[in-house]
């Protein structure tokens, strides 16, 4: 057959059923052009793999986005997922989604703990009740995808505890320096034959950030510089918080076994990347899905946005290495910015953040407790006017029954008089 037809293709030339040479070459021009840019912009997969049954790994942000993909990833190892969430986890969607992942990686131990990383006495409740534990629970990875963004044109916010911190601020950086602020004794506390990591995601944002060291105020804010900011200064308390478990002295003189790693998953189609891209608009959105086949194209799908958090949770080599280094595309890369790395700015960095806390929970508490004053005021009024009305009843009560004992007691006389007259009458 294949003799036939090319013999028959020299001596005739090209059927009057085959297409025109020129538009196949033009179509498949297109489609190899389009199949190396979605392979180019896709970026590297993951090869590394090791182990992570009974491993215990805490994730931030791990119900959305590139968090949820990284919480499906491990929990398909074995690892358990301990997800941190707003929501508590009674929580229906909650309940749900847990198990559903259950049911997908085949892995029961995947739990929900409540952490509203907009709240510091919400970080505080959770990290000391993990410490507070003897022997110190095992804790062999910390993950925080957990961040906000403000759109475009978008106004600036606070958190609502104490007298407010702007709400990226609070929740890309804060809340983090919080967190591994607490749990440091878990994480130094863990057995020198265990590989403990702190991975924390970023974005190449943080480059056009402007410096910590200049204060960002009210006047100056907008959304792109609040959350360039937040990423720059977790680089540069990541690298101070690889400097702190260093400089721990374990009691057993061995050395630090806890890494920090930098994972950049790139631009990818996430929840938080589709608010940017549309400005929190409902034009904006419909503008997106129209020109959804060019953010298909050029942005990661979560699966291949992850991919360089698991080489940064699953790769041999980072736990032989010193801690503080940079993922990208599933290698290593350096920073963009000398100051991630300057020992003054993270300093001031460290110091500033300790006192702002300190701060913020202060006046949380004090309206805590206002509000808890005034919370046990009106329970003690509504006590008082429950009081007062049960009283009021019963002496109502009393009044009836006394106006009624009257009217017996007004009609009996006239009841007499009638049998009387009756009597007379009938003699």
């Amino acid at each position: 057959m294949p003799i036939p037809f090319i013999a028959g293709l020299l001596w005739n030339g090209l059927p009057p059923w085959f297409p025109d040479p020129f538009l196949l070459l033009k179509i498949g021009t297109g489609i190899g052009a389009i199949t190396l840019t979605k392979l180019y912009t896709s970026g590297a997969t993951n090869t590394s793999e090791r182990k992570m049954h009974g491993r215990v790994v805490l994730i931030t942000g791990g119900t959305s986005g590139i968090g949820a993909q990284a919480a499906y990833e491990l929990a398909a190892r074995g690892a358990q997922v301990i997800l941190l969430t707003r929501l508590p986890p009674s929580d229906p969607f909650l309940v749900e989604y847990v198990d559903d992942l259950r049911e997908r990686t085949q892995n029961q131990m995947v739990y929900a703990e409540q952490v509203d990383l907009a709240s510091l006495h919400s970080i505080r409740k959770f990290a000391t009740k993990w410490i507070d534990n003897a022997p110190p629970r095992r804790l062999d990875m910390i993950i925080l995808c957990a961040d906000v963004l403000t759109p475009p044109g978008g106004r600036r916010l606070v958190t609502p505890e104490g007298s407010g911190v702007e709400s990226t601020w609070m929740v890309n950086f804060l809340a983090n320096f919080h967190l591994l602020g607490i749990l440091s004794p878990a994480i130094r506390a863990q057995p020198f034959d265990r590989d403990v990591r702190v991975i924390i995601p970023t974005c190449s944002s943080y480059i056009g950030s402007p410096p910590l060291t200049e204060a960002l105020g009210k006047e100056g804010w907008s959304p792109g510089k609040a959350y360039a900011r937040s990423k720059l200064a977790m680089l540069v308390f990541g690298q101070a918080f690889q400097k702190h478990l260093d400089a721990y002295k374990r009691p057993d003189g061995l050395p630090n076994n806890a890494r920090v790693v930098f994972a950049d998953p790139g631009w990818t189609r996430t929840p938080g990347m589709r608010r940017w891209l549309t400005r929190g608009s409902l034009w904006g959105l419909v503008l997106y899905l129209m020109l959804y086949f060019w953010v298909w194209l050029l942005l990661k799908s979560p699966n291949m946005g992850v991919q360089s958090i698991l080489f940064a949770a699953l790769e041999g080599g980072l736990a032989l290495d010193a801690g503080g280094k940079l993922i990208k595309e599933c290698r290593e890369v350096d920073f963009a910015r000398r100051d991630v790395k300057d020992e003054d700015v993270a300093k001031q960095l460290w110091e500033s953040s300790d006192k702002l806390i300190e701060k913020v929970e202060k006046e949380a508490a004090l309206q805590r407790a206002r509000m808890k004053q005034e919370r046990e005021e009106r329970e003690k009024q509504a006590k008082e006017a429950e009081k007062a009305q049960e009283i009021d009843s019963l002496v109502q009560a009393i009044k009836k029954g006394k106006e009624k004992e009257k009217e017996k007691e007004g009609k009996k006389p006239r009841n007499r008089k009638k049998a009387k007259t009756d009597e007379k009458k009938a003699s």
